[in-house]
């Protein structure tokens, strides 16, 4: 998989990725993440890429032309399969939105900043919008680490046991189980023994009854497809 991100702070994302799982992805080609900074895209001498909205409203609007020169360069390198617009106003960021980009092969992800992008890069160049929760950030760059962070993980190789990602939270649309380590008891505290009993059959009873529990409990509205469990 290849991802390019479109960003006025490029800086703001080395970090993020070059760390943890999305490192060991990178550095066994199983992810290759590229960083754009949208100045060199612009024709401004003092590579502006913001201006005044005509609405008159305070704030910067990106504009359209540097915009539209990063994503045409991108474009005749290769097929994207989805430009994403990190937006508030996007499809919610989930598990299942997480595993769908994970089965494509090329990515753009553009950050937005200020008040927003220019209208006509959302309606004629973005395919997707996405949103990581109901508020605002400064820039969309967290919200790019989020989104990269939730495909990559879930590429073939990524985690250390690729069984990993099928158990966690959201996958079923219930919330993960509790997990425990060693010791079997600390400071009083046990494990619970259906954990300790080697019945892989009870213990996967458990989990899935647990997970239930603390769905009804913490997160009713993912049950939607469980009907009246």
């Amino acid at each position: 998989m290849r991802i390019d991100i479109i960003t006025v702070l490029p800086e703001l994302l080395q970090s993020p990725f070059n760390h943890s799982i999305i490192k060991r992805a990178k550095e066994k080609g199983i992810v290759e993440i590229e960083l754009h900074n949208l100045r060199d895209y612009s024709n401004d001498k003092h590579k502006r890429v913001d201006d005044y909205a005509f609405s008159g409203d305070a704030g910067m609007v990106m504009t359209i032309e540097p915009l539209f020169n990063a994503i045409e360069h991108l474009k005749s390198q290769r097929k994207y399969d989805e430009i994403i617009y990190t937006s508030p106003d996007g499809q919610m960021l989930n598990q299942g939105k997480s595993n769908y980009l994970s089965t494509l092969n090329n990515l753009i992800i553009l950050c937005g900043h200020y008040k927003g992008i220019d209208q006509r890069v959302r309606d004629h160049l973005v395919t997707l919008e996405i949103s990581i929760g109901d508020y605002v950030l400064s820039g969309g760059e967290l919200a790019a680490a989020v989104i990269t962070d939730s495909v990559v993980r879930l590429l073939p190789g990524a985690l250390g046991d690729e069984t990993s990602a099928l158990t966690d939270s959201f996958q079923d649309n219930l919330l993960a189980p509790p997990v425990y380590s060693r010791p079997a008891e600390f400071n009083g505290w046990k494990v619970p023994d259906i954990l300790l009993s080697g019945n892989d059959a009870a213990i996967d009873k458990w989990k899935f009854e647990q997970s239930l529990e603390r769905t009804k409990r913490l997160r009713p509205e993912l049950l939607q497809d469980w009907g009246d469990e």
